[in-house]
């Protein structure tokens, strides 16, 4: 049993890149596999209802967690856990989770920690479902574990929503040993600082906010996102060529999730206007370590945050926000509407 716990880590990233569902599918047949390959405990350690109050204790640092565990799961249960988180992201999305857990290791050795501890373990990511799994009513389910916080929502036999959607990365770039310069978040950080680099110094007049950046990112694990007060620079205020890096940059947040749920995000923004997303920049403009930096992006209901600040500047949060949505905000309140009120009614009549 050890040795099978041991290799889970490795077994994700072999084969996190296999597709083994369309995006389109309905996934409650999934997260209902793997419901009932569950014992009684587990079950009961695993479901809520799906307006549960648990379905919003999220957060992306070490801690407590409810939910079981890859500790606690044999190999058919890891199976139908890795297949429900694979169909529920898009290829970049099941790379990223599957690298940023086996990035536990490397934090153990760079932490200089025993191999059984506890803190830094890539088995300690817990699985949560919210409702019963459902094509035709509202559901969810959430993997959650140090860096990683994914929120999923689902109605109709489709993804409502998949946010808050939280990656982190320590280190940042990986500084020696086998996997040394390997950057599981590069893109978010690479991409940002070509947007950054672009601008003439009239622009980052606009984009840049503080000489400073803020000590992580700014809404944390608030229950509800708002809009930053940075403006920083719109797009209609960008060049064709430094707008396109701005497109690029959003598409490395939306490639996280499925092809379907990636559409509907860019269909909405591209409704609302390229030229009204913004791009907002705090501390350092050196693409180094240690030299922390931020960066937002606003426009079309959505939010996307991105700093580098701990660690000397080696240990990157990025988050993607739906201020109308997030949690499935428009499921919960037509589940309330119809299972809560419907149910009264039907109390009134009898």
């Amino acid at each position: 049993m050890y040795q099978y716990l041991k290799s889970i880590s490795a077994t994700l990233l072999l084969t996190v890149g296999i597709v083994l569902f369309s995006p389109a599918q309905d996934l409650s047949p999934l997260a209902n596999d793997f419901i009932e390959s569950l014992s009684p405990e587990l079950k009961k350690q695993a479901c809520f209802p799906f307006d549960h109050s648990e379905r919003f204790n999220w957060h992306f640092v070490p801690r407590e967690r409810n939910g079981p565990t890859f500790h606690d799961f044999d190999q058919t249960q890891t199976t139908n856990a890795l297949n429900l988180m694979r169909a529920s992201l898009g290829t970049a999305g099941q790379e990223k989770a599957a690298a940023i857990i086996e990035l536990e290791n490397v934090l153990r050795a760079v932490e200089n920690r025993p191999e059984n501890d506890t803190y830094r373990d890539p088995l300690n990511y817990h699985f949560s479902v919210f409702g019963q799994p459902s094509a035709d009513k509202a559901w969810g389910w959430r993997l959650e574990g140090h860096h990683l916080s994914l929120n999923f929502s689902s109605a109709k036999g489709t993804i409502t929503s998949s946010t808050p959607s939280f990656m982190g990365s320590n280190p940042g770039i990986i500084l020696e040993g086998p996997h040394m310069n390997r950057q599981v978040l590069g893109d978010e950080t690479n991409v940002g600082f070509q947007l950054l680099h672009s601008l003439n110094e009239t622009q980052k007049k606009q984009a840049v906010f503080a000489n400073k950046a803020p000590a992580d990112i700014i809404t944390s694990n608030n229950r509800k996102a708002k809009i930053l007060d940075q403006a920083g620079i719109k797009g209609s205020d960008l060049q064709p060529k430094q707008l396109a890096l701005l497109k690029e940059l959003v598409e490395v947040y939306l490639s996280r999730f499925t092809a379907e749920y990636h559409a509907d995000l860019l269909k909405r923004i591209k409704n609302s206007g390229w030229e009204k997303m913004s791009f907002a920049w705090a501390g350092a403009e050196t693409n180094s370590v240690g030299h922390p930096h931020y960066y937002s992006i606003q426009g079309a209901g959505l939010l996307i945050e991105y700093d580098n600040i701990q660690n000397n500047a080696n240990h990157v949060h990025a988050v993607v926000r739906d201020l109308q949505n997030d949690f499935g905000g428009d499921l919960l309140q037509s589940h309330y509407l119809q299972d809560h009120l419907g149910k009264n009614m039907a109390h009134s009549a009898e």
